[in-house]
């Protein structure tokens, strides 16, 4: 299952029924869980920890020295969670003293020539398009989506569900449940049809809409608007992951929808 012409360390630690094409690279200090697939020319650099059944395509290259200048040869990581695809060309580079390691959670894909840097938190289920590119710190909650050609600034988070369109500047979090689009970033409605795929009821998406309502139409600021989300809409799961998610934004959120723009809701 390891083709001859690959380079493997001999320190390096492959699970059983791994495939290994030729020429890939697969340096000391890596492990490969059973299943898994990897392309030729790929390079699986020291500190990369590889889940079940993952494929990753002619290129890659995984768990790379971080790009960033502070950085100072201290040992960290880069895990990537079981039946995860990365595509061909894509890079994802290990951690730093910051966070210690880069995460990519399970059943994720990360398309072609895409690029996630180190400390990225990205959930279970997540979809990374062709030529994203990807800041320090990024966090994608589960289930999201980033559109091709976007770029990503550094420490920025992602909610759970949330879609941005393809070739968007984010430069600001982007809030559970929602779709992001236009420039600068703006706020174009719920990601109703996503939720309806994975099991959301009529009631959890109306409250879902009526939650960002308050938050995006209503004229109030944001601590205005989750005092009263709280006051008048019943507790849910939703509603709190919302409410939590904007009070512990750092960068603040993005814009509301202008003045001649549709919801799309």
């Amino acid at each position: 299952m390891i083709q001859p012409l690959a380079y493997i360390h001999p320190e390096a630690k492959i699970a059983q029924n791994v495939v290994i094409e030729p020429f890939a690279i697969i340096h000391k200090d890596v492990e490969i869980a059973d299943g898994t697939w990897i392309g030729s020319h790929a390079v699986i650099n020291e500190g990369a920890r590889i889940g079940r059944n993952c494929k990753i395509y002619p290129g890659a290259v995984i768990s790379a020295i971080p790009q960033d200048l502070k950085f100072n040869n201290e040992y960290t990581k880069t895990i990537i969670g079981d039946n995860t695809t990365i595509r061909e060309y894509a890079t994802i580079s290990r951690g730093t003293e910051e966070h210690w390691k880069t995460e990519i959670g399970h059943d994720c894909m990360v398309m072609a020539y895409a690029h996630v840097a180190h400390d990225c938190r990205i959930g279970n289920n997540c979809l990374i398009i062709n030529n994203v590119q990807m800041a320090g710190h990024v966090q994608m909650g589960d289930w999201a989506i980033i559109g091709g050609s976007s770029s990503v600034h550094q420490w920025v988070k992602i909610g759970a569900h949330a879609m941005v369109s393809g070739g968007s500047l984010v430069r600001k979090d982007v809030p559970p449940f929602t779709k992001a689009a236009r420039e600068p970033l703006a706020y174009t409605g719920i990601n109703s049809i996503g939720l309806r795929r994975r099991g959301y009821d009529n009631s959890q998406i109306n409250q879902i809409q009526e939650i960002y309502r308050f938050i995006y139409m209503r004229g109030l600021n944001n601590a205005d608007a989750l005092t009263q989300i709280e006051l008048e809409l019943p507790p849910s799961d939703e509603r709190d992951e919302i409410v939590n998610f904007i009070r512990s934004s750092e960068r603040g959120i993005m814009k509301g929808p202008s003045a001649s723009g549709s919801t799309n809701e």
